[in-house]
This record gives structure tokens, C-alpha cells and sequence, in this order.
């Protein structure tokens, strides 16, 4: 396959067929670089060299009634993690300051549950006015699960940026994951967010027994809704999860993963998320050549490396941090 025929398809706006899409995942490792080479030539055209910079945090931790297979915070999980309710408009904004002190460009809230109350629209909504108060240039997504219309317009008033609800695999795998809602349950709040101006983001997860089909038929749904933001998550096996034994993936293959979301979605953003630092490994530097984005820090209920770390990958790329505009003279709660 000439992977630079692919890249000027992509850069053309057209789409890849299903054939061309399943040799990207079937590409012989030997052929690893020069894929790698076509994905960074349609991210360059949309994103040149620069890396954003996303501060993930954990606002309400577990008492979660959904059972997500994968997830710490589920109910059916024995994993053990700190389970509390949705924060102080005080702890989001220090949190909201150690974003901006890691140089990340957008603060990203998570909430467990099922789908947010309206009495924590209403809270979640004053903390945001408050970050927005204080961090003017700071982005602003929230994760809540489930969302109603009404909610979606609360936070759009309340100066949200974005909101992030992942679709994690294709529609026919997904039952294997999740029984307590459906796929289209997902994809209603995805576009129920677009529709009332906040910004998508929607994502993936890999390394729960998808096929190759399911990996491609993800990269192009994603594709058909338009979704701006696309976090690409590789599976974290937590012990006391129903997938804490899953084997690991390769880090070629979640190369060869990152490149086919490139080359599918060539203007959304896409961002290495949570298992980098596990799945990829030695090969994360060679993933910001497909993808624009990372997660600085911490994820929900697991460590991720230090911001040191990070900023030396970026700098030894050649790559340049892309922050927030926020003024040095911010105020402190």
C-alpha cells in the first residue's frame, strides 16, 4: 500500500474506502515509519507541530450505577479508589490553576453517574463561571454522562466550551461492555451537545476484544458526526474491573490505530488519552506525529506520568506547546 496516496486522499477531504482503512491495522510492522510519515502529513496541514495540552479532572469519583466493563467507577467494580462527591467551587478552581500551571490549554471536568442531576447543572455550572472568572483564555469541557436538552443549554450558558461523552467502541461490540444503556443512548448525547453549540468530543477505547471491523467502523461514525474532538483511549486493565486481565495491545498496533483516526478525521483533533504511558510505551513520541493532543498528568482513578516528561517529548520532537492565553496576574480562589 502507498501510504502517501492515502494521506493526499485524506488531505483532499476524501474519505478512505473499508478496505483502505482495514490495511492501515493490517500493515506489516516493517511498514510502521512510513505510515507513521502519512498520518504526520495530514496532521501538519491542520495542526503544524503544535501539541494541546488537556488537564483531566476526577469532579465526583465512583457511586456510579452504570456498569461499564472497563471502568473503575462502575457498580460493578471492586477496584479500590476514593469515591466522593462532585467537589467545591474552591477544589475545581485550584484544580483549574494546576491546569494552567502544567500549561495545559483546556481543563476537563468528569462526573460519574449515569447522567448529571439538575441540582449538579446548577453546581457544576457555578464552578465553571468561576473558572471562567479567573482563567478567561481556559477551555472548558465537562463530562456528565447522559444529557438532556435543557442541560445542554445550562451549560452553554454557563460558559462550557465543550462536551465530552465517548461512543468507546462500534455499536456491535458494544453490548459486550455495557448493559444498562445503549449505544444510541451515547450517540443522542454527542449530538444533543452539537445541537445547543457545545463543542464535541468523542472518543475511543481500545483493548477490550474489538475486531478490526469495530476499530473502523468507530473511525467512521466519528467521521459522519462531525465530532470535533477525538480522545483515543487504550485500555488501563484496573484490577477489580471484568476486564483486569485483558491482554495488552502492541505499541505498533495502537500506532497503527492513532494513524487510521488521522487519516479518517483529518481536521478533528486527536488526543492520546488514558493507557499511553502503558500500551504505547517507548513508542509515545512517535504517536504526536498522528495525533495533536495529550492528556498532561493524572486520569481519573490512575497516575499518569509526570508533566516533565511529557514537555521533554514534545520538545525533543521539535514540537511546540499549544497553551491558553491566560493572564499571569489570575486570581486565586
Amino acid at each position: 500500500m502507498d501510504w502517501m496516496k492515502l494521506a493526499e486522499k485524506s488531505l483532499a477531504g476524501t474519505a478512505l474506502t473499508e478496505a483502505e482503512a482495514r490495511s492501515v491495522l493490517r500493515s506489516p510492522d516493517d511498514d510502521l515509519l512510513p505510515l507513521v510519515h502519512a498520518a504526520f502529513q495530514v496532521r501538519q496541514s491542520s495542526f503544524g507541530k503544535r501539541v494541546k495540552l488537556n488537564f483531566l479532572l476526577n469532579a465526583k469519583s465512583g457511586l456510579c450505577p452504570e456498569d461499564c466493563n472497563y471502568c473503575s467507577q462502575s457498580k460493578i467494580s471492586d477496584a479500590g479508589i476514593e469515591k466522593y462527591p462532585f467537589l467545591s467551587e474552591t477544589e475545581i478552581l485550584e484544580a483549574a490553576g494546576r491546569a494552567v500551571e502544567t500549561r495545559a490549554k483546556r481543563f476537563c471536568m468528569v462526573n460519574s453517574g449515569r447522567g448529571p442531576t439538575d441540582g449538579e447543572i446548577e453546581q457544576i455550572s457555578g464552578a465553571v463561571k468561576k473558572v471562567r472568572e479567573n482563567y478567561p483564555g481556559l477551555e472548558i469541557c465537562v463530562c456528565l454522562g447522559l444529557l438532556a436538552p435543557d442541560q445542554a443549554k445550562a451549560l452553554k450558558d454557563a460558559g462550557v466550551d465543550a462536551y465530552n461523552h465517548n461512543l468507546n467502541t462500534s455499536e456491535n461490540h458494544y453490548g459486550s461492555i455495557c448493559s444498562t444503556h445503549d449505544y444510541q443512548d451515547r450517540k443522542s448525547t454527542v449530538q444533543t451537545a452539537q445541537s445547543h453549540g457545545l463543542s464535541s468530543c468523542s472518543g475511543c477505547l481500545f483493548g477490550m476484544g474489538e475486531a478490526d471491523g469495530d476499530i473502523v467502523e468507530l473511525a467512521f461514525t466519528l467521521r459522519e458526526m462531525k465530532v470535533d474532538s477525538i480522545p483515543i483511549n487504550f485500555l488501563m486493565a484496573i484490577q477489580g474491573t471484568p476486564l483486569e486481565r485483558e491482554e495488552q495491545m502492541s505499541p505498533q498496533k495502537c500506532l497503527k490505530i492513532l494513524a487510521l483516526f488521522r487519516l479518517v478525521n483529518p481536521a478533528s483533533e486527536i488526543r492520546i488519552a488514558g493507557g499511553r504511558e502503558v500500551q504505547l510505551r517507548w513508542l509515545q513520541p512517535l504517536g504526536l506525529y498522528a495525533a495533536n493532543s495529550i492528556f498532561i498528568g493524572d486520569y481519573l482513578t490512575t497516575n499518569g506520568q509526570a508533566p516533565e516528561e511529557d514537555f521533554a517529548i514534545i520538545r525533543d520532537l521539535g514540537f511546540e506547546i499549544e497553551e491558553a492565553p491566560c493572564p499571569s496576574s489570575a486570581l486565586t480562589a
